[in-house]
């Protein structure tokens, strides 16, 4: 196969798109993959710095989310391409990364078009449960850009809950905090917190009803692709995620199938949320989503979302898990800890106030003074 990586057509808009998207891998560098992933923040800066490759990225992909970095080296991983569980480290190795990307371009924009970035990440299941503890039981739980539904299932996984500090000699300390959740789950969850204890949970959710919209639902239970696809989409070295998202597999497996919507989050919410049982609290949640919508449908999902629940008899609740720049109207209190200028930190709200900010893999929650008294709590 031959492919033609030069611009064509208008040959300055053609290269002023080809800068747009080596702009995108620089930012993704810097500001995404350093000090989270050496090999994907090293191979994004040199696709950055490669003229032809952008111009290929930017001629055969189409604008937008498809053009997202993560899409591009996770299809190439998925592909078996060289390198594909470390990363390429250095010219030589770029090189053949290139090479081979470039000679199999076809089978790899094939897999960019065909699938997303759908890492579904079951430890954010930690941040959520505080919330869902507090609720009024039982609950019907809706999830907005579900991916694989692996966080339909917070009741199949176990929960520890730490506090890290210093001790008298400086020394890293950890506290343990408390622990709950299925006691013969295969995928145990740790989670460092901060703030007063009787903000954790002491007992696990009533879930009564599963459901999740996603442009492209995955069952990775049943089929071994999407489960492939979902490990394409970890990071290279990252092999503790690795094993969290196989042992997360492996605990919801043996549960019914939540009920999974193929389309739109907006237009498919009205429907399915008619669906969830009267007796029950619908709770609508999404983590790390609204940021792959443009603004004005952000807005429109969080003027949807308020209507349903306004209109539902008894009410609801709004869980939201995103970065404070995907929902600027929901702003955290003026002074809070840790680093809330930290790119990575998720604001965790509920019903548009924000209780806490969270790590973006569930590592962490540090809630904000107050958060037990939030509204609906």
């Amino acid at each position: 196969m031959v492919v033609n990586v030069g611009n064509t057509g208008n040959a300055g808009r053609a290269a002023g798109i080809a800068w747009g998207v080596a702009e995108r891998y620089r930012e993704f560098s810097w500001r995404e993959a350093r000090g989270r992933s050496d090999a994907h923040e090293e191979l994004s800066a040199r696709i950055s710095q490669d003229a032809e490759l952008c111009d290929l990225l930017s001629g055969s992909l189409p604008a937008g989310n498809k053009q997202q970095p993560n899409l591009l080296l996770a299809a190439v991983r998925y592909l078996d391409g060289p390198h594909a569980e470390m990363g390429p480290r250095g010219e030589a190795a770029y090189g053949r990364w290139r090479e081979w990307t470039i000679r199999h371009w076809d089978e790899v924009r094939a897999v960019i078009m065909q699938r997303a970035t759908q890492t579904n990440e079951p430890a954010r299941c930690a941040t959520l449960l505080p919330l869902l503890a507090r609720l009024p039981q039982p609950l019907a739980l809706l999830e907005a850009g579900t991916s694989a539904g692996l966080c339909l299932h917070p009741d199949r996984y176990r929960y520890r809950y730490e506090a890290a500090g210093e001790d008298g000699d400086g020394r890293r300390a950890v506290t343990f905090r408390t622990e709950l959740g299925a006691p013969e789950s295969p995928l145990e969850l740790t989670c460092r917190t901060g703030g007063a204890a009787d903000e954790l949970p002491d007992r696990m959710p009533e879930i009564v009803w599963r459901a999740g919209i996603d442009l492209d639902p995955l069952d990775p239970a049943a089929e071994p692709d999407d489960l492939r696809w979902l490990q394409a989409l970890v990071w290279p070295g990252d092999g503790e995620r690795t094993a969290r998202l196989s042992a997360a597999v492996d605990a919801v497996r043996p549960a019914p199938r939540p009920r999974m919507v193929r389309g739109d989050l907006l237009d498919e919410l009205p429907a399915l949320a008619a669906e969830a049982p009267p007796e029950a609290t619908l709770v609508i949640f999404h983590s790390s989503v609204l940021t792959y919508l443009p603004p004005a449908r952000r807005e429109e999902f969080a003027r949807l979302v308020r209507s349903l629940l306004d209109g539902r008899p008894g009410g609801g609740h709004w869980i939201s898990n995103e970065h404070h720049s995907v929902l600027p109207w929901i702003t955290g209190p003026a002074h809070h800890s840790p680093r809330p200028d930290d790119p990575l930190l998720l604001t965790l709200a509920l019903d548009g106030h924000p209780v806490a900010l969270t790590g973006p893999h569930g590592q962490s929650l540090h809630s904000f003074p107050g958060a037990a008294d939030a509204p609906g709590c």
